[in-house]
């Protein structure tokens, strides 16, 4: 077997048993290398779910298929001028150019999270007990201050993006590349505020429709590459949607895949999870899902409560308690600094990732068309 019929055999987008399998659902499914979904899911529980650390495994999932995808692809790419798979191929890097702005709007929700963190920084200096054992009536306003600032931020009444200094910071690397690929508004500025996450991540999903058994038989399983991939790329970034904090998100998309499609199984799942653990959060979700961000609302709201107080012995049963909670805050904070600078590489991974797959397949596509 050569080695590219290899590939497509033991990829994460297989094609050939999914092939049979939309053909006959009840056929007895062959072994695939999903384990990194399945993992994803397995490691899914009440700790691990939305945090930091486990939506960067998410990403790094998707890059692999990302990954495999464009190599499949630019193998087969003589097979893109036909028909259906130029109208196939053509409709997937559409939806994959809405994945773009969902970047870059998942970069400004982690500039407001580093926000927050500054003004988390304001309360544990106000609230400095290594040094004291009482606090004076100016800390405590200047915690309270900064906890309500907090608050105001996290439930989104407030922009706290308007003094970035980066808001328009693309993730593009030198003005060199807009020459090259112009025609994505979003190399060159952040989402702007009449954009909706929810309205974007619909226009990903819209129509979107699991392949005609006559379309994967004329492309010879191609078709159920496209569909995969773009399954993929809806699934992912309703997860960062969901997670972190961006203009209009929700949860409201409707999108199924068949579980007779393996990789399915687990992402379906995963998606039953999610929605089940926004349903715990009720309205505090309203910033994210992500598990840091619950626990720095849990954790600074019990602060709040604690010290509604004007005088504060940091020795008494309350004084002790807030300690508790002051070492929990400090907890999350550290995690979230370590965790944000690798998880935004990786999301700029994906953005980039979807603009290299499109350049290459077009201008492949074009030399091929030229010596045909």
């Amino acid at each position: 077997m050569a080695e590219t019929d290899l590939s497509f055999g033991r990829s994460l987008l297989s094609l050939r048993r999914d092939q049979v399998h939309l053909m006959d659902p009840t056929a007895i499914p062959e072994p695939m290398s999903m384990e990194k979904f399945i993992d994803l899911n397995a490691s899914a529980n009440d700790n691990e779910l939305l945090s930091l650390i486990w939506i960067g495994k998410l990403v790094d999932s998707f890059l692999c298929c990302q990954e495999e995808f464009r190599v499949i692809i630019f193998n087969h790419k003589s097979q893109l001028l036909k028909q259906p798979m130029d109208r196939l191929i053509e409709d997937y890097f559409e939806r994959s150019i809405k994945g773009l702005d969902v970047c870059n709007a998942i970069r400004d929700g982690i500039e407001k999270i580093r926000q927050w963190l500054k003004l988390i920084e304001i309360i544990m200096s106000a609230l400095d007990m290594d040094q004291r054992q009482h606090l004076g009536e100016g800390e405590i306003h200047r915690a309270k201050k900064a906890l309500v600032d907090l608050a105001i931020a996290m439930l989104g009444e407030k922009d706290s993006s308007n003094n970035l200094a980066h808001r328009h910071r693309s993730f593009t690397r030198n003005k060199d590349n807009n020459q090259q690929i112009g025609y994505f508004r979003s190399l060159s500025w952040s989402v702007s505020r009449s954009w909706s996450a929810t309205r974007q991540l619909q226009g990903i999903g819209n129509n979107f429709a699991t392949p005609r058994a006559s379309d994967v038989l004329a492309t010879n399983g191609l078709a159920l590459t496209v569909y995969t991939m773009t399954s993929i790329l809806l699934f992912v970034m309703w997860v960062l949607v969901a997670a972190i904090p961006c203009q209009d998100r929700g949860l409201q998309v409707n999108f199924y895949f068949p579980r007779h499609f393996q990789w399915a199984v687990p992402v379906m799942s995963l998606h039953d999870k999610i929605m089940e653990e926004s349903k715990k959060r009720d309205q505090k979700n309203a910033c994210g899902l992500l598990r840091e961000i619950d626990q720095i609302e849990r954790s600074s709201r019990m602060l709040s409560e604690l010290i509604d107080s004007e005088n504060l012995l940091l020795i008494d049963e309350k004084g002790l308690e807030m300690k508790e909670r002051m070492k929990e805050l400090m907890h999350v904070v550290e995690d979230v600094k370590e965790g944000l600078k690798p998880f935004e590489r990786k999301v700029r991974d994906i953005f980039h990732r979807i603009v290299r797959s499109r350049t290459e397949v077009l201008d492949s596509l074009g030399k091929v068309h030229i010596r045909e």
